[in-house]
């Protein structure tokens, strides 16, 4: 063992975020360091953490400027915590703060440390865009001169097209393809049709809209630069109007995927706070549910798989872990990334043929309870800010099983790059 002589308890005490918003719009001129300070400092205000010094706080972004190398860090000098509060910034894509919280949850289990925050941010609307490779060269060269010639030579070679700005492409680099065009080809596979999308994306909205009505977003979201709730939930939307969205990964008639069943691209923040029991017993402050198994898988989704299938994989590597069947939960948390993603998935652990000869099982895991399915809504009604995904759904689950009662909830999240994140939490 690294510290302690026995593993000991994850405790998940809560957590808190800001409002998540479309890009471009409500956050455009506010960056990651603003919103991960602020979903940071709700955190500190909500459990009254405010001059205490954690043992850690891990987080990340997925798209940030190279400027922003220590923003956990920075971030965390701005929430309220003692400036001694340790940070680490590490990144998953979209399961970034869910793997955040695994860390975190093995130095507390390992006695490493007794308290720590899980976070995570994004934005697009503060894109980090570059200028060509040539551009860059030049000017490492002219900065290498050691002479006023061998300063100036290199500007000798300037072309206009230089200027021309480099966005962060949203492409896998192996393959070419967006994740959309890559769930495309996923829900063709797996002959998701447009009705079930549609139909998923309304529940999440109606969901959603309906625990805002309820209030239980109201100690988990906190107002901040405008916004009270996430702007992109629809609460008046329909079937019939999700049905009149064009496709727009593949815009023939075969196309499926459209703006209504897929997340937008969103800015946010998030942040949970985990510790060990008796740390929170010293604090006063109850715990909610407790993180007790978790697993990461990846795929070879240029050859073999789909891109966003790695959590029909890691799932039931975990249930072996945890021994317990796909049956076995009171909810479900599964990541919206696309409605087509989430179907897939379902579809592939109903299905004989793929448990027997991807898994190794000798029957399908199983359908689960669709009214256990993302029951105060997720990505496709709140939004899906890359790195605040996990965060959110663990604080979200969290709350579930402390105020609604049950047992155990199953959290899964796709990435890019084919992998997948999953957790258990217990109470």
């Amino acid at each position: 063992m690294l510290v302690g002589t026995q593993v000991r308890r994850v405790a998940i005490l809560g957590g808190a975020r800001i409002p998540f918003a479309r890009g471009m719009g409500a956050y455009a001129d506010v960056g990651n360091q603003q919103m991960l300070t602020a979903a940071l400092a709700a955190v500190v205000g909500r459990f009254g953490l405010s001059g205490q010094r954690l043992g850690e706080v891990a987080g990340g972004a997925v798209m940030k400027h190279s400027s922003q190398w220590n923003l956990v860090r920075e971030s965390v000098l701005g929430s309220g915590l003692a400036a001694e509060t340790p940070a680490l910034d590490l990144q998953r894509a979209c399961g970034t703060s869910l793997e955040a919280a695994i860390l975190v949850g093995n130095k507390i289990a390992l006695g490493q440390v007794d308290s720590g925050i899980a976070c995570g941010v994004d934005t697009v609307s503060d894109a980090p865009i570059v200028y060509a490779r040539p551009y860059q060269q030049l000017l490492l060269e002219s900065a290498r001169g050691r002479t006023l010639g061998e300063r100036l030579k290199p500007w000798l070679r300037l072309r206009p097209s230089f200027f021309r700005p480099v966005a962060p492409s949203v492409n896998e680099p192996r393959t070419g393809l967006s994740m959309g065009q890559a769930c495309e080809q996923m829900a063709k596979t797996w002959q998701i049709s447009r009705a079930a999308q549609d139909q998923l994306a309304y529940e999440s909205h109606r969901r959603a809209a309906a625990a805002y009505a309820a209030g239980f977003y109201k100690d988990l979201v906190v107002d901040f630069h405008g916004l009270a709730q996430d702007n992109n939930l629809r609460a008046n939307t329909s079937i019939e109007q999700l049905a009149k969205l064009k496709p727009v990964f593949d815009r023939s008639p075969a196309g499926t995927l459209t703006a209504g069943n897929s997340t937008p691209l969103t800015d946010g923040a998030a942040a949970v706070l985990l510790a060990s029991q008796d740390w929170a017993r010293q604090q006063r402050l109850p715990v909610q549910a407790y993180l007790s198994y978790a697993k990461a898988h990846a795929v070879d989704f240029v050859k073999k798989e789909g891109l966003l299938m790695a959590p029909a994989y890691a799932v039931p590597m975990m249930l072996k872990d945890a021994g317990l069947a796909l049956a076995d939960f009171d909810y479900y948390e599964i990541h919206e990334a696309f409605a087509a993603q989430v179907l897939c998935t379902l579809a592939a652990w109903e299905s004989a043929d793929f448990c027997r000869d991807r898994l190794g099982l000798a029957a399908p895991l199983g359908a689960i309870d669709r009214a256990k399915l993302n029951v105060v809504g997720s990505s496709l009604a709140v939004g899906h800010p890359f790195a605040a995904t996990g965060a959110r759904i663990v604080a979200t689950l969290a709350k579930l099983l402390a105020e609604r009662g049950g047992r155990r909830g199953l959290i899964s999240i796709c990435t890019a790059g084919g992998m997948g994140v999953t957790a258990i939490l217990e109470r």
